[in-house]
């Protein structure tokens, strides 16, 4: 199978991996893959060594002439079966590309939300004309893209991105950092905070909490408008501001849980997957596609979005029981190394491309 990819990875090293990784892989197995992206990624040193093609080719806007030029002259010359576009710039570029071509037209959908038909900027992207199928990254980004398209809602489907336990393993941040030592209870919540994370909820959940050593780890940047909250809470000596981290898994690694209060919009957190990479239990909120990523009860606990006493509750099961907090690490680990595992997102993805170009099969 011959396949374009059309992505950016100017990115995090760990944001990017799953996705790369994945068309690494895909070499492996016998399969031809290209890949247009900036030619100064970091990345795309990695990908040659492993025998993918790159392209120095990344669209200025979400409409590039000169992009569209260079990978429809790519997919006429190279009869690719798939052409693959991961975002608001590549997925345009790429679809217009496509026209006149064989090749099917897959998009990536990674967040809910954002997506309407009314809105004539998403017939750029999934709505485009020329798209022939969806790749979500959970099943509440499909449910909530299957609502909005016109065309066959059998070709949007949720593949999860692939992991592995290595690519986070960390040493732990050291609790002296802090001012705090392994007889402290220490929560994080990592977050660019605006109003969908719930940082509300979750000061509003610490009123419930009086364990003295309970402290609450608050990691990232866009916390100032939640400060008076913060200063109202029966523990704020005990809620640590740390500010923007570059080391949020060993941070993760370091807490004896992690917290994801929010109340919308999430597709699937990386947060989470980084806390269950390093054994890390955690608890979250029914919205987007954090339920898939967590057990309830076995590998961390799920509480309503939006429901500080649910969540202060799950919080204080945790906070009163090491011996659980150990269990449900363990099985999240686990969880993520079997559910989530690399191997089966490259499988799932070569099913998805057969089933479009041979859909009678």
């Amino acid at each position: 199978m011959k396949i374009l990819i059309a992505s950016s990875y100017h990115h995090a090293w760990n944001s990017v991996r799953p996705e790369a990784e994945m068309f690494i892989e895909m070499v492996r197995q016998g399969h031809q893959v290209t890949v247009a992206t900036q030619g100064d990624a970091e990345y795309v040193s990695r990908f040659r060594e492993h025998g993918v093609k790159v392209i120095d080719c990344y669209p200025t806007k979400k409409i590039c002439s000169k992009t569209i030029k260079t990978l429809h002259r790519e997919l006429k010359d190279g009869d690719y079966d798939i052409c693959y576009g991961f975002n608001s710039k590549t997925i345009p570029n790429a679809a217009f590309a496509c026209i006149g071509t064989r090749a099917k037209m897959v998009t990536y959908r990674g967040t809910t939300g954002g997506l309407y038909r009314h809105d004539p900027s998403a017939y750029l992207t999934h709505l485009h004309p020329r798209v022939d199928g969806i790749i979500c990254v959970s099943d509440a980004v499909r449910r909530d893209v299957s609502q909005r398209v016109w065309k066959n809602r059998d070709n949007i489907v949720t593949i999860y991105k692939g992991h592995q336990l290595d690519w986070y393993s960390v040493a732990p941040t050291q609790r002296e950092e802090f001012g705090l030592t392994d007889d402290d209870i220490i929560a994080v919540c990592a977050a660019h905070v605006r109003p969908s994370k719930g940082i509300s909820v979750l000061v509003q959940a610490t009123h419930q909490i009086d364990n003295p050593n309970f402290h609450l780890l608050l990691v990232g940047s866009g916390f100032e408008p939640h400060f008076d909250e913060i200063r109202q809470s029966p523990m704020a000596d005990r809620i640590h501001l740390v500010g923007h981290r570059k080391d949020v898994p060993s941070i993760m690694a370091m807490a004896d849980f992690q917290v994801q209060p929010s109340v919308s919009g999430e597709g699937l957190p990386r947060t989470i997957i980084e806390a269950m990479a390093n054994g890390t239990t955690s608890v979250v909120t029914t919205t987007g596609g954090s339920p898939e990523l967590v057990d309830d009860g076995e590998t961390g606990f799920i509480v309503p979005a939006g429901d500080a006493q649910a969540l202060g509750q799950a919080m204080n099961q945790l906070i009163t029981d090491k011996n659980k907090i150990a269990r449900f690490s363990a099985a999240a680990q686990k969880k993520l190394d079997t559910e989530f595992n690399a191997m089966e997102t490259v499988r799932h993805h070569i099913a998805f491309f057969e089933k479009l170009l041979h859909p009678t099969k």
